[in-house]
């Protein structure tokens, strides 16, 4: 199949830090390639693809200096590049959210948009109503929920490159939060806990962005001046910042568990799958996806406050190091993702054939919620 992956323009494929949607992206693509797929990434352009790559801007827009007010006329930009190619392709596999709506609705080849972000907003329900025939893939079944309603083709869960995360059978050294730093994330749940439970912890984390025009922003540097930085002072606690590849390895593979004290409804949690691979319990709070990639007792535990966490960091030896690798390898793959998007990709392109029109057909309904 001629497969276009469209990636928002913020950050390299796959990311040289921080960064889970360009991170799947990266996996997805270089999965359908080595399929014998010709497909081609649309993409920041210092990525790194085996795919043909075609960038949408000079260089991903988190690393311009200085950094950018307002980033939004360059979804613009990314989506007038695939029309200018449309015709090259059997369909288009886009992760811009909800931008590439609209190109859904008039192009000739089916369009199918991944949605990595939460869905709970107020302000999306009339944006998810309008658009109530556009083919949707979510990430978990919990994402889902506040728009059910919405033509989701399938839920398929992230795959990772699990060659990129080596196990570890030994107990560990140290509590591992990973993340960036934001409210949300729960950071001050982690250090609060690891000081309960009297072990260290070491901290991965991006600190908040320097565009101090974004309220978003605004708010996560607050959260890290006056909530986190005075929970740091004289605790066990070591500040490691960012890290990718082999630093992420030996982080999470040395690690006595993953703490991941989500305070939103997470759409996936790319980092529990990490740490499963390379053998290391997750303790997470119950929210969003917790329940569905993490199964409470075998590869983790699922809390439903800081005081259960601390709990459970006292029972992490019961955890079976080799099952959680185990579970990562048959459940989280780039293969397993790989064929389950291939099949969303059949299913459209077929119905496209059967009822050619610039709107995806209603007939795509019959995809609804299809396991």
């Amino acid at each position: 199949m001629r497969i276009a992956q469209v990636a928002p323009p913020f950050e390299t494929v796959p990311p040289t830090r921080y960064g889970g949607t360009e991170r799947v992206i990266a996996t997805l693509t270089d999965a359908l390639v080595r399929r014998g797929h010709d497909v081609t990434l649309f993409a920041a352009g210092d990525s790194r693809t085996n795919a043909r790559l075609l960038p949408t801007v000079p260089e991903a827009l988190w690393h311009s200096e200085p950094p950018l007010a307002d980033v939004n006329p360059f979804w613009s930009m990314t989506l007038d590049a695939v029309l200018e190619h449309i015709d090259d392709f059997d369909v288009v596999h886009s992760h811009l959210d909800y931008w590439g709506f609209p190109l859904a609705h008039h192009a000739h080849v089916p369009l199918v948009t991944t949605l990595h972000g939460r869905l709970d907003l107020p302000e999306l329900q009339p944006l998810y109503r309008h658009f109530d025939d556009v083919p949707l893939v979510s990430i978990s079944d919990a994402q889902r929920d506040p728009v059910h309603w919405a033509n989701f083709v399938k839920t398929i869960y992230h795959g990772i490159n699990l060659d990129e995360l080596t196990f570890s059978g030994g107990r560990g050294k140290y509590l591992a939060f990973l993340g960036r730093i934001a409210p949300e994330k729960g950071l001050d749940t982690a250090i609060r806990v690891a000081s309960e439970s009297g072990q260290p912890l070491r901290i991965a984390a991006r600190k908040p962005l320097r565009n101090s025009s974004d309220p978003g922003v605004r708010a996560d540097r607050h959260h890290y001046q006056h909530e986190i930085l005075p929970l740091l002072e004289g605790r066990s606690t070591r500040f490691v910042g960012e890290v990718d590849g082999p630093e992420k390895n030996r982080f999470l593979r040395d690690a006595a568990a993953l703490l991941f004290p989500i305070r939103w409804p997470e759409p996936f949690g790319l980092v529990m799958v990490e740490a499963m691979a390379c053998g290391t319990p997750v303790i997470a709070l119950r929210q969003g996806s917790v329940p569905e990639v993490i199964e409470d007792g075998v590869t983790g535990f699922i809390c439903d406050d800081e005081a259960g966490m601390v709990e459970a960091i006292g029972r992490i030896d019961e955890i079976d190091r080799a099952r959680c690798r185990a579970v990562a390898e048959e459940r989280f793959s780039p293969d397993r993702m790989a064929d389950d998007y291939i099949r969303v990709y059949r299913q459209l392109c077929a119905v496209e054939t059967r009822a050619p029109s610039l709107v995806v057909p209603a007939a795509a309904a019959a995809y609804v919620n299809v396991a």
